[in-house]
């Protein structure tokens, strides 16, 4: 069986897992009301979500999690189907959703019921997250550092390239977390984004984390089969935070996290979008330079629709995404 082939059959594996289990998750979660709560400075058309299920990242990390651990077993008879350089992303996924798990949960039924974990704790544990992943990814893994269009061999960082991916990974868990905020938005970016890095990682010779990328998008095409308008479930930091923070690990494996701004366009958009916003306001005494922020509601008090924003980002998502493979084969 071809590298590609196994690729695609792990992606369909991963679908099918998580389609199945969906229903009995939904079930749980309206039992226990893990309900979303909307913001009320939001559009109003969203105060129709209010207590749609969240948490859902669930629904997509476990089939990964537990494909990704039962393929490494594997190995232990000698069938080398995943290695262990991708258990490194996969703690990454697991540690963010914890984060972002807990996130959810406070702003449901903790203290703070519609805010959530403090800004400040949240950023402190992803950055102590971060820290311990680019130690690994550099000392541990060995990975390339940078690759260059049209360089044949990577470049070295130095110590440079621990704040560096530091930057990324904590970058990218929050601005997939921003872009979650439409009926299948993030999931179908972010699942765009991993198939791109995923065939990076096999043109690469990477077959092990081409593999983890694959199933992460059969994964959140599972998910998405609960998530498109009318979501039946929402991701909620849960996943939107992992699936960022292992985004930007998958793409420094494959050293060409130059990419990232290119294949990952809308997150980086939205995250920015934020950043501009804010920036703007404290400048203006009060000014807003986007009808509102992230950058998906600007549009949709444009007037756009739910759907056609959705769509229209994710077409320019995927035309940026093969623009990232074919500068990666330069």
């Amino acid at each position: 069986m071809s590298d590609s082939t196994l690729a695609i059959t792990l992606s369909m594996l991963a679908f099918m897992m998580t389609v199945i289990w969906g229903g009995p998750l939904l079930r749980v979660l309206r039992h226990f009301k893990i309900g979303k709560i909307i913001r009320v400075e939001g559009p109003e058309r969203h105060f129709s979500k209010m207590g749609t299920p969240t948490m859902g990242g669930v629904l997509f990390i476990l089939p990964v999690v537990l494909l990704t651990v039962l393929l490494n077993a594997v190995s232990l008879i000698g069938m080398e189907v995943l290695g262990r350089s991708v258990l490194l992303p996969l703690l990454v996924m697991l540690a963010y959703a914890l984060i972002g798990a807990v996130d959810d949960w406070e702003g449901i039924r903790g203290p703070r019921r519609g805010l959530g974990m403090r800004a400040r704790t949240k950023f402190f544990l992803q950055i102590l997250l971060a820290t311990g992943a680019a130690f690994g990814l550099k000392y541990l893994l060995g990975v390339p550092e940078l690759f260059w269009p049209a360089a044949e061999e990577p470049f070295s960082l130095g110590v440079l390239y621990i704040p560096v991916a530091i930057f990324l990974i904590v970058g990218m868990s929050n601005a997939v977390n921003f872009t979650d905020g439409l009926d299948g938005l993030a999931g179908l970016i972010s699942a765009t984004a991993f198939a791109a890095f995923g065939v990076v990682a096999l043109m690469q010779g990477q077959t092990f984390l081409a593999r983890f990328c694959f199933t992460i998008v059969g994964a959140l095409f599972g998910y998405l089969w609960f998530n498109v308008h009318p979501a039946q479930l929402i991701m909620g930091d849960t996943g939107s935070m992992a699936l960022g923070a292992t985004l930007a690990v998958v793409a420094l494996m494959t050293g060409q996290w130059l990419l990232l701004p290119v294949i990952a366009i809308i997150p980086v958009s939205e995250a920015l979008s934020v950043i501009i916003q804010v920036l703007y306001f404290k400048a203006t005494k009060g000014k807003r330079f986007f009808k509102m922020a992230p950058l998906h509601h600007h549009f949709e008090l444009l007037g756009w629709s739910e759907t056609q924003v959705v769509q229209r980002f994710w077409l320019v998502g995927l035309l940026f995404a093969m623009l990232g493979i074919a500068i990666a084969l330069v």
